[in-house]
């Protein structure tokens, strides 16, 4: 029976084809599923499986109602639910994992045989359901929402293959809303939260302005697409400077490790494989253009490229520098009175720094 505008129905498949890269086979695939379902939900009975095929050239469907073929070895029969005792104990129930036989399911072996000669168990026997004229509002409205839902399928994985190959770059939205301190940017094709823990602190956004951050990672989860931003990451930090510094790009100045207090201060170690080049100067750049560029970007946080260490205003620099080398620093005074130290013990390692007879760093360069 034609229940479906056949026209409309082509319309569909091309656009969805052309559009959206989705087959037409799977499509009708799922098409075949959704009116199945409407089919058994409107006329079927309880645990009936139906089956519904469409053909796409004349707009004709057709149900059939499927029963797996099945032996006594696999059910328990209507005659042997009779002789059960009313009470069987625990053992004999837990001994028998036979299913009980539906007659909307199932179909016994010698029964199928009948039907099929050559018809072997579990095997799928179908039978043809009758046709309902009054079917043709509700195929309509089932083809309507499987074409719905596989543009949102289609959209959905375009995205998820688009900024998943992002993940680790940075991207620029624009911010579209707050909700619970957290920060909701518009990628365009997307849009994307930057959590309440991954913002710097102290720093405020208007709706609508401009935001850069680091895109962490894109999940598929029950609601859609989730993507992740950061500005607090220090991989942030370093794709920024990525963007400044031609020759961290070329990969002949490589920073080592980084750490950072967020909107305050943060330490970059890096190398240089190439002799030629001093890679605290190719950071921080001419008359530090460079490193002023990246600080203009974090709202003011001090960077600081480091070969050397100082105390820093309560002890900042010795804690930063124990995160970046994994040590315990503990700097004191000429007479042995502790100056700082840092908090965190990685290593069994002291570093005694002589604060009265401080020699010049060697290569070290701040961001003022």
């Amino acid at each position: 029976m034609s229940l479906l505008d056949l026209k409309s129905l082509n319309s569909a498949f091309e656009e969805l084809q052309r559009e959206r890269g989705i087959s037409r086979e799977s499509v009708i695939d799922a098409l075949g599923t959704a009116l199945a379902a409407a089919y058994r939900r409107e006329y079927g009975k309880r645990g009936q499986i139906i089956r519904a095929t469409l053909n796409p050239e004349t707009g004709d469907i057709e149900f059939r109602q499927a029963k797996i073929v099945v032996d006594k070895t696999l059910v328990r029969t209507p005659e042997e639910e009779g002789d059960l005792p009313a009470a069987p104990d625990a053992a004999q129930a837990g001994d028998d994992h036979r299913s009980r036989f539906n007659p909307e399911q199932h179909i016994m072996l010698e029964d199928a045989r009948r039907i099929k000669k050559d018809a072997q168990l579990d095997e799928e026997i179908s039978f043809p359901l009758e046709a309902k004229e009054d079917f043709g509002r509700i195929a309509a409205q089932a083809a309507k929402q499987v074409v719905m839902q596989k543009v949102r399928e289609a959209e959905r994985a375009s995205i998820i293959s688009e900024f998943g190959e992002r993940e680790g770059q940075v991207v620029t939205g624009h911010v579209q809303r707050f909700e619970r301190g957290n920060l909701y940017v518009d990628l365009g094709r997307a849009t994307a939260i930057l959590p309440y823990e991954e913002q710097i602190p102290g720093e405020r956004y208007r709706q609508g302005e401009r935001v850069r951050a680091l895109l962490l990672h894109v999940d598929e989860g029950v609601r859609g697409t989730f993507i992740r931003l950061s500005r607090s990451h220090p991989k942030f930090l370093t794709k920024l400077f990525e963007a400044e510094v031609p020759e961290m790009a070329s990969g002949v100045v490589e920073v080592k490790a980084i750490v950072r207090e967020p909107g305050s201060r943060a330490k970059i170690a890096v190398f240089s494989k190439d002799d030629h080049v001093d890679p605290v100067g190719a950071l921080v750049g001419q008359r530090g253009v460079r490193v002023a560029v990246v600080t203009s970007e974090l709202g003011g946080e001090k960077i600081d490229v480091v070969e050397s260490l100082a105390i820093g205003r309560g002890g900042q620099n010795v804690r930063l520098a124990a995160r970046l080398t994994g040590w315990k620093i503990d700097i004191r005074s000429a007479g042995g009175t502790q100056v700082a130290e840092s908090d965190k013990v990685e290593d069994d390692v002291k570093i005694v720094a002589e604060t009265m007879e401080k020699k010049p760093a060697e290569k070290t360069e701040e961001s003022t």
